[in-house]
């Protein structure tokens, strides 16, 4: 069986939807472990890392996403294991899930160093269980460079089986082919995939920002899935509203208070995926019903417009089990701009 750890040199570079895409281009049955869970989701009196419970999902993987983690809480870790037992629950963990599998995914936490007090980094996990390591690296042109010069370094002072780096969130693919991947190569670092950006990764629906606003949903069910592709802050006047080129956007949210009737109005007049509507105040019964008739989602909130403009600021758009498109769209990025034979190998 083979054993890849997937890690990263910065949070939120990608390495669940990765691991999406390259499971469902390797078309083979998989395992997967996240040993130190950093994306705590409760639900149900249960507590389980969210990227766990995603690909048991799209995956339809018999485990429990709370038996993929050792632990959450470092203190606890720290407490309840040294090195050698958790080493031995390391492998009594893998050994449950590895069972008829072709590949075990071992995905580790926000950042390359994110665990090591606890001996769950990517370094140690990859050592561990003698996996291959992958290294996922994004950001502006800049960043991924002194990633790369960094894990250099790290790779110089560890043993370790290195699968190679893949760079994702590039905006243009031939111009850092043709810039920055000799160099990279010079410095002995196995590239085996350059990943472009794409826009609509990026986007959620109406559904997933309810959720994290823990919005209570008035009206417009059947639009939950609607998506998400601009955010307005009606504070204005409708006028000046609708005299705004984003307010006709087919894909936009709308922020504001329950009590701005006229502003309800104007944004279920023009195409809109949603209305969040602040203060927990709801708007009259004949804004309700047209809402509903529209299929348009009235999201409730306690915050004000400006408090829950930023939360929504610092949502980041994971990717969901009912992402059929996105999914679909990470299998052919991984097809298209990665070795996939490569990282299939033992």
């Amino acid at each position: 069986m083979k054993k890849i750890v997937v890690a990263s040199m910065r949070k939120n570079a990608g390495k669940t939807s990765l691991i999406v895409g390259i499971a469902k281009a390797l078309h083979e049955k998989i395992g997967y472990m996240k040993p130190f869970g950093d994306r705590l989701f409760y639900r149900k009196k249960r507590l389980w890392d969210y990227d766990s419970a995603l690909i048991t999902h799209i995956f339809n993987l018999e485990e429990s996403p709370e038996e993929m983690s050792i632990g959450f809480d470092p203190s606890k870790l720290r407490y309840i294991y040294d090195t050698e037992s958790l080493k031995k629950k390391l492998h009594e963990v893998m050994s449950e899930i590895e069972k008829d599998k072709a590949t075990l995914f071992v995905e580790c936490g926000k950042d390359i160093g994110y665990g090591i007090a606890v001996n769950l980094d990517a370094i140690s996990l990859a050592q561990y269980i003698d996996g291959k390591l992958l290294i996922v690296i994004s950001g502006d042109d800049d960043t991924i460079l002194d990633d790369i010069n960094l894990f250099k370094k790290c790779l110089h002072m560890t043993n370790i089986n290195f699968g190679g780096v893949i760079v994702n969130k590039v905006r243009d693919v031939q111009d850092f082919k043709d810039t920055y991947l000799p160099g990279i190569m010079d410095m002995g670092i196995k590239v085996i995939g350059i990943i472009p950006s794409r826009e609509e990764l990026t986007h959620f629906s109406v559904n997933y920002l309810a959720e994290r606003l823990l919005a209570k949903v008035i009206t417009g069910e059947g639009g939950l899935r609607n998506t998400v592709k601009i955010i307005l802050i009606g504070a204005m006047s409708p006028s000046t509203a609708l005299s705004t080129p984003g307010f006709h956007e087919g894909n936009k949210v709308v922020i504001t208070g329950g009590d701005r009737s006229d502003m309800i109005l104007a944004a279920l007049e023009t195409d809109t995926a949603g209305i969040i509507l602040t203060g927990n105040i709801l708007p009259p019964q004949n804004i309700i019903s047209k809402a509903s008739e529209r299929n348009v989602p009235l999201l409730s909130v306690p915050f004000d417009t400006y408090q829950t403009a930023k939360q929504i600021e610092n949502i980041e758009p994971l990717l969901t089990k009912d992402d059929t498109d996105k999914i679909a769209l990470w299998e052919k990025l991984v097809q298209e701009y990665l070795n996939v034979t490569e990282i299939g190998e033992n």
